[in-house]
């Protein structure tokens, strides 16, 4: 029984929350200071007109158009570019993004997976770096490591470059 508390605890949370959101049609529980002051659709916020900041980045910061806090236009053409292969996780705030393995049709006994990490908040040329591993299936039915050329990485890291310079000129239009 003492290791239920956290459902109590949680009941009252959303009861408290729910005691400080006014009902659809009560505009005594607004006040009418706020509704000739706030525009019809929209809604004043808990956390003021900027919201909530996890990454604890500037509002203004005009690459950030998005609300995550790694460059827009990279993380963008990160995903683009990788979009054929299967996620595995995306973490904007970190600015990581993990594919899961993928086999291509042409070579069923080779698969690949790949890493993209997104190092800055500027479009620049090192501000993304990516890691692709290989693996060939051996004739024991066990998958082992095999060497990827070098350029293969930087290829790859190009083609995320240029997808996100034809994202920002796309804006810029």
């Amino acid at each position: 029984m003492a290791g239920q508390w956290w459902r109590g605890a949680g009941l009252a949370l959303a009861a408290a929350l729910a005691a400080c959101t006014p009902a659809a049609g009560d505009s005594a529980a607004r006040g009418s200071r706020h509704d000739a002051a706030a525009p019809q659709n929209q809604r004043e916020s808990l956390f003021g007109e900027r919201g909530l900041n996890l990454g604890g980045l500037p509002a203004d910061d005009k690459d950030q158009g998005s609300g995550i806090a790694v460059n827009s236009f990279l993380w963008r053409a990160s995903l683009d570019t990788i979009a054929f292969m299967p996620l595995s996780s995306a973490d904007p705030f970190g600015g990581v993004i993990i594919t899961d393995w993928y086999s291509p049709p042409e070579t069923p006994g080779e698969r690949f997976k790949i890493n993209v990490y997104i190092l800055d908040r500027q479009l620049r040329a090192d501000g993304v770096r990516a890691a692709v591993f290989r693996q060939r299936l051996g004739s024991g039915g066990q998958w082992a490591e095999a060497p990827v050329d070098k350029t293969t990485t930087t290829e790859l890291e190009n083609a995320i470059l240029t997808r996100a310079r034809q994202l920002r000129i796309g804006q810029s239009s």
